[in-house]
């Protein structure tokens, strides 16, 4: 493993020009490690968001096939980062090397994967309506329309997942496939992971003859509002707190030129457990359900934090059940002592509320994530209370009973919008309760059926998105190839003779690729 500088990342260059000193800490024992990161200046950040400026224009301009290659080589160089760097992120992190393994393996998955996408060509979105001179009472001009990269975008990585939705996460990877610089902010809790993550992407730039400023990365706290502000930016992405999103998107919209934020910020991801399912497995589901929650130290943005049955014996001892299963799972390590005490302070809201009764876990105390169940009265979704609407972020979920089907619609209409929402039933339940994928679809990205939503796979298919405020846009996905879409934008010829259009909307089709021609998809080339 290469030395760990500390310097920001400016242009293919490294730069420490300002005099603030931060450190990354052992998540176990709180220890700071033996790194200095030099916090970049307001003039390392204008410099790192002119660099990607000066980027753009080259980069985007390179063949689908180019920026592919350079995709591909950053897959490479992050399967080749060995067990010095897996025991150097569960230092920063105090997740297991399993996970970390599991997750380089996802994150180059990504990159592989949209690389994929621009050897395919459909995200140009190629559409020809051919000139119709003859038309009546106007003639038709040519008109051809394909799809470009917003230009330089700024990224801010999760705590979380300090591989997948980081440096070289989801947002990176989709924004370098759209044909868009990055300036990525650094996250605080894994500085030392992401510099080697970082120099991964650099030397695949540099094989692959990326122009410099393709990637940029600065550290630091502060500089975020900088970031979001440069008007060199174009576009940004966030995953994390819904007060950290909300406030960029705030900053993102009074810009003299507001830009687009796609922002990951809260939710509760709640489980429907269903009658027939319950009478079926309901032993089973308290199991399922309770690993589900203590899952990663319940860290994951899908994290199933509402639990909502109707009242019956049997979902009295389902939750007898849970709250067993709850009691169990022994105390787990957060990413960081703020995440520890953010985790603290939500528990202590929800105990402190009148409508909300403790139902088991032990007191929390230490340095350590204690598993937590609660039950709260109906009245609370009813009625819009937003201590349920808040996401308290670890190993803790809250039980809600409905007193029938109408009150359990009721209640789900009262939600906010949601990464996910999952149906635990039989084929019965389907049929009785066939009213909620309708009005599921209205609240969440990812509707799941007898599974829990704590794995997100990485496909064509996958949204991980959702409605205000699971998601600053619910147009997008940060996980999935349609998550390109969020950082191209599209373009119009009009008129245009076939020797000046780019090569997605030549008539010969050199780039093989399908067009909507005439209302027709077509791969053929045009007379």
């Amino acid at each position: 493993m290469s030395h760990i500088l500390g310097y920001n990342y400016i242009g293919g260059q490294r730069s420490a020009a300002g005099q603030v000193i931060v450190h990354s800490v052992d998540a176990s024992t709180g220890e700071k490690l033996p790194h200095d990161f030099y916090q970049a200046t307001l003039e390392e950040v204008d410099s790192a968001a002119k660099a990607a400026a000066a980027a753009y224009p080259i980069y985007r301009q390179l063949s689908a096939v180019k920026r592919a290659e350079f995709l591909d080589a950053i897959a490479d160089e992050l399967d080749a980062l060995g067990d010095d760097f897996v025991a150097m992120v569960c230092r920063e992190t105090a997740l297991p090397a399993g996970r970390i393994q599991g997750e380089r393996g996802r994150t180059s998955g990504q990159m592989r994967l949209f690389a994929k996408v621009l050897r395919r060509g459909d995200f140009y979105g190629a559409r020809i309506d051919q000139a119709l001179p003859e038309r009546k009472p106007l003639p038709r001009p040519d008109l051809r329309q394909y799809r470009i990269g917003l230009g330089p975008v700024a990224v801010f990585g999760a705590s979380n997942f300090p591989l997948a939705f980081s440096t070289a996460g989801g947002d990176t990877a989709s924004a370098l496939a759209a044909g868009c610089p990055v300036v990525f902010k650094a996250h605080s809790g894994h500085m030392a992971t992401a510099e080697q993550v970082a120099d991964a992407i650099i030397r695949a730039a540099e094989k692959t003859g990326m122009p410099a400023g393709v990637f940029n990365m600065i550290y630091g706290a502060g500089v975020g509002e900088a970031l979001v502000k440069h008007p060199a930016i174009l576009a940004m992405g966030f995953t994390g707190s819904l007060k950290g999103g909300r406030a960029l998107c705030d900053m993102a919209a009074a810009r003299p030129q507001p830009i687009p934020v796609f922002a990951e910020m809260s939710s509760i991801n709640p489980v429907i457990i269903l009658p027939e399912a319950l009478a079926a497995r309901g032993e089973s589901i308290a199991g399922e359900l309770a690993a589900s929650v203590v899952q990663g130290c319940g860290q994951f943005c899908t994290n199933p934090g509402l639990v909502i049955g109707l009242r019956s014996p049997a979902f009295s001892e389902f939750v007898q059940q849970l709250s067993a299963q709850i009691n169990d799972q022994a105390p787990q390590t957060m990413l960081n002592a703020g995440t520890l005490g953010s985790y603290a302070k939500g528990l202590q809201a929800l105990q402190a509320h009148s409508g909300i009764a403790h139902l088991a876990g032990s007191e929390q105390q230490g340095n350590q994530a204690r598993p937590q169940l609660f039950k709260a009265d109906v009245s609370l979704l009813l009625n819009g209370d937003a201590v349920l609407q808040e996401e308290v972020f670890g190993p803790t979920t809250v039980v809600v009973e409905v007193v029938d089907q109408a009150q359990l619609s009721e209640a789900l209409h009262g939600l906010h919008g949601q990464l996910t929402a999952t149906l635990i039933a039989e084929p019965g339940d389907l049929q009785q309760f066939s009213e909620l994928t309708a009005l599921l679809e209205l609240k969440v990205g990812r509707i799941l059926l007898n599974g829990y939503p704590t794995g997100v796979e990485v496909c064509d298919s996958m949204v991980h998105g959702g409605p205000y405020p699971a998601t600053s846009d619910a147009r997008g996905t940060s996980v999935g190839t349609l998550a390109i879409d969020r950082f191209l934008r599209p373009v119009c010829f009009q008129n245009y003779p076939d020797s000046a259009l780019p090569a997605a909307l030549k008539n010969a089709n050199p780039l093989g690729i399908q067009r909507l021609v005439d209302g027709v998809a077509s791969t053929a080339a045009m007379g």
